[in-house]
Formats: C-alpha cells, structure tokens, sequence
C-alpha cells in the first residue's frame, strides 16, 4: 500500500524514469559503436544511469513509495526511433549525436524539476540529487562532442 504521493516521491519519480530511459537508450546504443573508446564512455554513461536509478529507488523507498519505469508505450517509440534512425546512419558520429541530444533533453528535464519542485518541501538531499543529474548529463554531453 502506497502512501499518498508527496512533492518529493513525484519529483524522485520523474527522476528515476529519465535516467531509466537514459540507460535503456545507451544500452541500445552501445553495441552499434565501432570505437572502443566511446564504447568506454558511452559504458561509464551506463553505470552513472544505473548508480543514479538506484539512489532515486532507495530514497522512493524510504518514502513508502515504488519507482517506475515509462510506461511500455513510451519506451517503444523511443526504442522505434533509435531503431530508424540508425537503420539510416549508425556511424559513431551519429550516435554521438544521438547520444548528444539525448543528454540534452536530460538536462532541460533536471532543470525544469528544480524549477518545478524548489521550494515545495523537497529536501535538499532529493534536490541535490537532481542537480547532480544535470552535472553528469552536461559531461555527457562534453563526451559526446568529441565524436561529432
């Protein structure tokens, strides 16, 4: 039995559903690299979506609370729309750019939770949280550019 939801578990939600995503797009982006040093990076990517899913679970956790997943719909259009865009380009190159555009979006998302979940009652440790994302996608997106 759920709790009734606060700022914080809806916050903590749209967080770990972001960096869900994130590591589903890179682990089905990874196979597809030719270079083993951004198949190196796009993996340390991995991990950090991974390490950062499992902060956003335990805290949802310790509010009573359960993290979920996009719904199944979102996640295949998402998995479509890799699947066609490098059916037509799968250089390294364009999935930099992928990848790129990916961790953007990432960044706009970490923001627009900051905007709106500050000074709402979220704790400054979910808050850091968030902003900690926003650090890592912003490296990503420097990493990225390297294969551009």
């Amino acid at each position: 039995m759920q709790q009734t939801k606060t700022r914080e578990a809806e916050m903590l939600e749209e967080l770990y559903k972001n960096v869900k995503m994130g590591s589903d797009s890179i682990i089905k982006l990874l196979n597809k690299v030719s270079d083993g040093k951004f198949k190196t990076d796009l993996t340390d990517q991995l991990d950090g979506y991974e390490n950062f899913a499992a902060k956003a679970k335990d805290r949802l956790k310790s509010l009573g609370c359960e993290a979920k997943e996009e719904n199944v719909m979102t996640k295949m259009w998402s998995s479509i729309g890799m699947a066609m865009s490098t059916l037509t380009d799968s250089s390294d190159s364009h999935i930099a750019q992928m990848v790129a555009e990916g961790s953007t979006m990432g960044i706009t998302d970490g923001i627009k939770l900051l905007r709106d979940y500050e000074n709402t009652g979220v704790s400054e440790h979910a808050l850091a949280l968030v902003r900690d994302v926003i650090k890592f996608e912003e490296n990503n997106l420097e990493r990225a550019k390297k294969y551009i």
